[in-house]
């Protein structure tokens, strides 16, 4: 079984939302939409829940086309990064709605409800009604309700948003092991490129109504096919520049200059837009990282064991620097970061990966 996307579009009067997307996607593990706020995820997970209606294209599960049909009639599961229960039900309930609304033998209904509970850790509060939850309780009892359906396709929008740092970070470990061997397409937004890696599976790359790349999650971050992908995909920003290459040397300004290897020395002559993660830009030189930049210190942040540092390099755009450790920067100061010039993606002037 799949959901199939062909030549979808939307539009809201004379603005388009969603360019013209095609997308197969499977079982088995997650789909995640990856962008910014206001790239078009939500955008397109109601398009393929039936929500909105679509400008021209048409949308197919397990082989049928559903374009027409009603959003209750897709057999389809909706959790929302607000935690969206009936605030008069109890737990209980709240999970069985849809199951009730399908017009499900009591005995059924009782069986998928308590096996989903138990699976989100709920049993004892089936009798409880919302105000009485915690928040992640609340966004649990969600995904319960989505589980117990057993819908052939669950979207999830950006449902652990809301949650404080700890709490999120559990349910986001529990999360492929709750959809596992289910049989139901997973589609997963968010807009930070940890949660998409963490999840694996497959990323569509989004951006302005756009998908801009589409497959495996880990091929995709290292191997970004356009400036546009390798920009939503890096969190810290990733560092751009101009450079221009002129025999088998780039010049990047008037003062940093490195000699290039492998597919970049290959490339024609001329002027190209780098890319390189703020990973790959260190405050010390290391193997590998070598070329010199000096930059003003702008911002600078602890997180847990890595230090970042935003600087200004004058006549190029600010920088980030991520490594390992603390680093003695300070608010205003010039300081040395090396970058390792094998980690450059070249990009031509229409953004597409050229090395």
């Amino acid at each position: 079984m799949a959901l199939e996307l062909r030549n979808v579009t939307k539009r809201v009067g004379a603005i388009q939302h969603i360019k013209e997307t095609s997308l197969i996607l499977e079982p088995g593990h997650f789909n995640v939409l990856l962008g910014a706020t206001g790239s078009g995820k939500t955008s397109l997970i109601k398009l393929m829940a039936g929500l909105d209606p679509m400008a021209s294209g048409s949308i197919h599960m397990d082989g049928q086309d559903i374009t027409r049909l009603n959003t209750q009639k897709r057999n389809i599961s909706l959790v929302h990064q607000f935690f969206v229960n009936y605030p008069h039900m109890t737990v209980f309930d709240n999970i069985a709605s849809p199951l009730k609304v399908a017009g499900m033998a009591a005995s059924e209904i009782q069986g998928r409800v308590e096996e989903a509970a138990d699976i989100l850790q709920l049993r004892p509060m089936l009798n409880r009604r919302p105000h009485e939850m915690s928040g992640g309780q609340q966004q649990r009892c969600a995904l319960a309700r989505a589980i117990a359906k057993e819908s052939k396709a669950v979207f999830l929008d950006e449902p652990l948003a809301n949650l404080d740092y700890k709490l999120r970070e559990e349910l986001r470990d529990q999360l492929p092991e709750l959809f596992s061997g289910r049989g139901a397409v997973v589609v997963y937004a968010t807009s930070e490129p940890e949660e998409a890696l963490l999840l694996g599976g497959k990323t569509a790359l989004m951006n302005d109504g756009h998908v801009t790349q589409f497959g495996p999650t880990a091929e995709i971050y290292r191997d970004p096919a356009n400036v546009q992908a390798a920009q939503v995909f890096s969190d810290p920003p990733i560092n751009t520049a101009l450079i221009v290459k002129k025999g088998t040397t780039a010049q990047m300004g008037v003062d940093v200059a490195w000699d290039l290897s492998g597919d970049a020395a290959n490339l024609q002559d001329g002027e190209y837009t780098i890319a390189v993660r703020p990973h790959h830009v260190l405050p010390v030189a290391t193997h590998g990282c070598t070329v010199r930049l000096q930059g003003r210190v702008q911002v600078t942040e602890l997180s847990g064991s890595e230090s970042s540092a935003h600087f200004d390099q004058g006549h190029r755009s600010s920088w980030v620097s991520l490594s390992s450790g603390v680093h003695p920067y300070e608010v205003g100061e010039m300081h040395d970061f090396y970058m390792d010039p094998t980690a450059c993606y070249f990009f031509a002037a229409d953004g597409s990966r050229v090395a």
